[in-house]
């Protein structure tokens, strides 16, 4: 089925529609540097201490498929249908199975994290998660030799200033992010409305990428600055997604107006696609005049990094990662606002109002500012206090339904202390890298591990 040519609406569309009985599950993805514990510096892909070696080491103990790009192991299938990949600069990530709530993902993802953290230890790496690899610059990358990822440095490279910083997102940001259902078309447009326009609120809450190449970098998210500058039609605010009756087919209309950036081939690995937006593509074909199909749709939807990726499900992406002792703080956010009606209607009646060009004056002004952005006139922290109580009676009442355990609210408690305070995740590690830490790498590696 994913070889059959594209040739009607509806065989897009198909690509965004729930699977057959879809129910309210929660997966979490976290990436993690695999680190020197005295430098911080991430590990090279080869080499007996080496991102490959711990790859061959999970798919030897734990079983699964691996996953290559011309020939080169980039990931491992595990049996349950979770998975551990890599990111472009050697990043690694773990990606839980749709769990029933995110207590159950959670628990998941921790206990994954510690195996990893054990196994990689063994080849004498710390596994830490977070906003960014915080040591070494782009000069220092050891880039995974994945044919996609020179694609796409090309595709970037020639983008001029509008491509230019995302070789550092690529190499040296890390998230967390959380991937939820939707289980119909009114039930679309309720979670992806709200999604889109709580974003730059939640993104501005979580701040955590202060370091970089070593030192304060002088920003709270040099993620988020990197991001501004990684081919802006295609990451950050999703358009379509602050309208009101936002449905699939603005989706696709907005889709269908971006390049497809690469294709797989049938030797395993990744071509350039021709010039021109996807509609083109649809039009004339690809390099041997052959239509596109349903395969190359799925993988240009996945090649669109906005704040809620959305394709069968809604994988909210946008935020640094948390500290690892935080890591539930973010999938119980987006939970307790995306699957309690009442907490989702209300979270997008206190955020609906804001235009796109705010939208992206926040975004312009959060890696600097943080919890002190403003979204149009109003300030930032007020609605993320109201955004966390709203998320905090979701929780709440999945808890009562029997949905939840009863510890599960209190993973917001760190978010709502960084609104009490107003210090957030990157500013905690500022005041720890110039006081406990002593701006020591070691020290950071040893409080920030898994």
């Amino acid at each position: 089925m994913s070889e059959t040519p594209l040739v009607s609406p509806d065989d897009l569309l198909a690509a965004l529609a729930p699977r057959p009985g879809a129910v309210e599950r929660v997966g979490v993805e976290v990436e993690c540097g695999l680190l020197d514990p005295a430098t911080g510096r991430n590990a090279r892909y080869l080499g007996p201490s080496g991102v490959r070696a711990v790859l061959e080491e999970v798919l030897r103990s734990w079983g699964g498929r691996p996953e290559e790009d011309g020939g080169q192991l980039t990931g491992v299938r595990l049996p349950d249908g979770s998975s551990v990949t890599l990111e472009h600069g050697g990043q690694i990530e773990y990606s839980s199975t749709p769990g029933p709530g995110v207590g159950a993902a959670v628990q998941e993802v921790r206990s994954a994290l510690e195996r990893l953290a054990e196994l990689s230890a063994g080849f004498g790496l710390a596994l830490v998660p977070g906003g960014n690899l915080p040591f070494g610059g782009l000069a220092d990358v050891d880039w995974v030799p994945m044919s996609r990822g020179a694609v796409m440095r090309q595709y970037f490279a020639e983008l001029g200033p509008a491509g230019a910083r995302a070789p550092q997102v690529m190499a040296l940001s890390l998230s967390t992010q959380v991937t939820l259902d939707f289980l119909g078309p009114e039930d679309f447009t309720r979670k992806l409305r709200m999604q889109t326009a709580a974003a730059p609120v939640v993104s501005a809450l979580l701040v955590n990428s202060p370091l970089h190449d070593g030192r304060p970098c002088g920003l709270l998210s040099h993620r988020a600055w990197g991001w501004l500058r990684t081919d802006p039609q295609r990451n950050g605010l999703l358009p379509p997604g602050l309208r009101a009756d936002v449905s699939a087919g603005d989706l696709v209309d907005w889709a269908l107006g971006i390049p497809l950036i690469h294709y797989r081939t049938g030797d395993g690995r990744y071509r350039r696609a021709p010039d021109g937006t996807f509609a083109d593509l649809l039009r004339d074909g690809l390099h041997d005049g052959a239509p596109p199909t349903a395969a190359h749709w799925a993988g240009h939807l996945a090649q669109l990094w906005t704040d809620t990726r959305v394709r069968r499900t809604l994988e909210v992406r946008g935020a640094d990662g948390p500290p690892q002792r935080h890591l539930a703080a973010l999938p119980a956010l987006w939970t307790g606002l995306s699957y309690h009606p009442e907490s989702c209607a209300e979270a997008w009646e206190l955020t609906r109002h804001h235009t796109a060009e705010e939208h992206r004056a926040a975004r312009a002004e959060l890696p600097a500012r943080g919890l002190d952005t403003r979204l149009g006139d109003t300030p930032v922290r007020p609605l993320a206090a109201e955004l966390l109580r709203l998320a905090r009676a979701g929780l709440e009442a999945r808890v009562a339904a029997g949905l939840e355990p009863r510890h599960v609210p209190s993973y917001l408690d760190p978010l709502e202390e960084i609104v009490a305070t107003g210090r957030t995740f990157a500013q905690q590690c500022l005041d720890r890298w110039e006081g406990d830490l002593n701006a020591d790498p070691a020290r950071y590696v040893a409080a920030h591990r898994v």
